[in-house]
């Protein structure tokens, strides 16, 4: 089940159905995804329903997740896109922008939110993977109880950078396994071929297992660069389908990077084998300096930390950035008030 129909929703969609490992997609939208239900059904022999529902409101998905008891749910809708404010060049959108993407978690986190209140409710058991802004939506549903298994895309696009350079400084050689540790903060100079001066600043990559193993961070950079834009979309579905296949059921074991297993922030190497998640990281780095890593990354888009009831705090260049626009859309985020911020947001950007 795929909530969300949107430009990416389809992109999951129409990979699920291209590669044969499922008989049956339905794709939940609010006007209830009937086009791209039907594109998919054209082009791929899988049956394709779709299903008109609110995905803001839990009831309305426990009542789905009841019907359809689906083998895996996908989450990808939110209120607003991350290539809304895309060719914008005015005062407030340059002002949202330069504060880190964190500032538009009340677009980003009201789904997801409902959507795992539902997975609560009706006790649903099976994997929920989750593409709304997963490096920081998942550690602030972890701190309720609520964390999806995975989150998609980000760290995995950052993966298919550093095997796209070494395909092509080797184009008929085996790639070896590549671990990737980084934050959503980190992909724009990744996809933009932009290595950042500071080290601390960069992603990190190994490449190989056991020893000896080496750290190749500059891989990460070396791709030819791409102007941002909802072509990353292409490759979010390229870096996320290899673990949407993973966690259906009698998969083969996988071993990637995935944004926020269990609810983490950022991203990290995972394994997953028989629906479960677990990380993968190599022998040089505990798991503690894992999650230190891109607890500090998270400060680039905006968030200083989350508390145990999930207030998000933002950053004093977060604050700074918005200050003269509206101080009020950097103060602290508590989850009960996502939709009055949201139409702070909405006001500010008119």
């Amino acid at each position: 089940m795929i909530i969300g129909a949107g430009d990416l929703g389809e992109r999951f969609a129409a990979g699920l159905a291209a590669a044969g490992v499922v008989r049956r997609l339905v794709l939940v939208s609010r006007t209830g995804a009937a086009e791209a239900a039907a594109m998919v059904a054209s082009a791929h022999d899988v049956f394709v329903e779709p299903v008109a529902c609110d995905a803001g409101r839990p009831d309305d998905v426990a009542d789905l997740l009841t019907r359809v008891a689906p083998d895996l749910v996908i989450q990808s809708a939110a209120g607003r896109g991350p290539w809304a404010l895309a060719g914008r060049d005015d005062e407030a959108a340059r002002a949202v922008a330069a504060a880190g993407f964190a500032l538009r978690l009340p677009y980003q986190l009201p789904v997801p939110l409902a959507v795992m209140r539902a997975v609560r409710d009706t006790g649903y058991a099976g994997p929920v993977a989750n593409v709304s802004l997963p490096d920081v939506t998942g550690p602030v549903l972890a701190r309720l109880g609520l964390a999806p298994t995975a989150g998609l895309g980000n760290v995995g696009m950052i993966l298919l950078r550093a095997r796209a350079a070494l395909r092509a400084a080797a184009p008929d050689a085996e790639l070896p396994l590549i671990r990737v540790l980084a934050h959503h903060s980190q992909l724009s100079p990744v996809m933009q071929a932009r290595e950042p001066e500071d080290a601390a600043a960069r992603a990190r990559v190994w490449v190989g297992v056991g020893e000896p193993r080496r750290r190749a961070d500059g891989l990460a950079y070396q791709a030819p660069p791409l102007a941002p834009g909802i072509r990353y979309n292409y490759v979010t579905a390229a870096a996320a389908l290899p673990v949407l296949q993973a966690l259906l059921p009698g998969a083969e074991p996988l071993r990637w990077s995935t944004p926020s297993p269990g609810g983490l922030p950022g991203g990290y190497p995972v394994r997953i084998d028989g629906g479960s998640i677990e990380l993968d990281l190599p022998s040089s780095l505990s798991w503690d300096e894992a999650v230190a890593f891109n607890e500090q990354q998270a400060h680039a888009d905006g968030v200083e930390r989350i508390d145990d009831d999930g207030t998000v705090h933002f950053t004093a260049a977060c604050r700074h950035a918005v200050a003269a626009l509206d101080p009020g859309l950097a103060d602290p985020l508590p989850v009960d008030d996502l939709e009055a911020r949201a139409a702070r947001l909405d006001a500010a950007l008119a």
